[in-house]
């Protein structure tokens, strides 16, 4: 069995991972769908933005290995799950419904409250003072307006649909709602990374998430949730009891045919 590798406690190590991390491990919830969405358009629409996701992934970890030493390989697949530093959110199940663990309106609102913070988040690194990650915005940033737009769409759809369907997303809406506060909260890591010029807090797109987000809960007819003291904090390496489950599918093949290629 493969051994897993370290990770330093450097901030703007720690900031890359925390994009590259989340971008990876939503990927792979999205991935859990292929086959399984409620129509052949939306399994192929699901299946491109987590490949999309990877791509982004891919680009910061590459930026993350010339400053930790490691591959793009060993950085997805070889850490601890500890030293996995994405945003709670992304990491749990595809929503939970009548005894299964999916469920597209819970999907599809991720997706869009994810892609509504990524957003302003990459506008803003455009202008990072390392060049790399700034090229690596510039791309991201146009898939990540279509994730958004045609997620939006159906958390409209869906919301302002049928009785069913409103239930449903009202449904998701509230359970999402608490895990924001963490992907919109600002800490050291965070302040680092501002005051070295390398980006943006990620509290800094608040106001911006907000205004995306709540149009679109504004036309979906949707309610928005109240505030909870609740913050989940898997951007500091403590998950929820799903991670573990995740990471054993994920890292299989790496730490069981160490070095394999094919």
């Amino acid at each position: 069995m493969q051994a897993s590798i370290s990770i330093s406690a450097d901030p703007k190590l720690r900031y890359v991972l925390r994009l590259a991390d989340t971008c990876l491990i939503l990927a792979q919830r999205l991935g859990e769908w292929c086959g399984h969405a409620p129509a052949l358009e939306e399994d192929i629409a699901l299946t491109n933005i987590a490949l999309d996701l990877v791509g982004q992934s891919r680009l910061l970890y590459a930026l993350a290995g010339t400053l930790s030493g490691h591959t793009e390989d060993q950085l997805a697949f070889l850490r601890d799950e500890r030293d996995y530093v994405n945003l709670t959110l992304v990491e749990l199940p595809n929503g939970v419904r009548k005894g299964l663990n999916s469920d597209f309106a819970f999907s599809i609102l991720r997706v869009f409250a994810v892609a509504s913070f990524l957003k302003p988040l990459w506008q803003r690194l455009q202008t990072s003072n390392d060049p790399e990650l700034a090229a690596v915005a510039g791309k991201a940033l146009k898939e990540t307006r279509y994730h958004q737009q045609h997620a939006g769409d159906w958390v409209v759809r869906l919301g302002d649909g049928t009785e069913e369907s409103h239930r449903r997303m009202q449904d998701a809406l509230n359970q999402l709602w608490p895990y924001a506060t963490e992907m919109l909260s600002s800490d050291a890591v965070d302040d680092a990374a501002h005051d070295s010029g390398l980006g943006p807090r990620f509290g800094d797109v608040k106001s911006d998430w907000l205004a995306d987000v709540n149009a679109v809960l504004s036309a979906a007819t949707l309610q928005t949730p109240k505030a909870t003291a609740f913050v989940s904090t898997g951007k500091t390496g403590r998950h929820s009891e799903h991670m573990g489950f995740l990471l054993a599918d994920m890292q299989y093949l790496q730490r069981s045919f160490p070095g394999g290629v094919w």
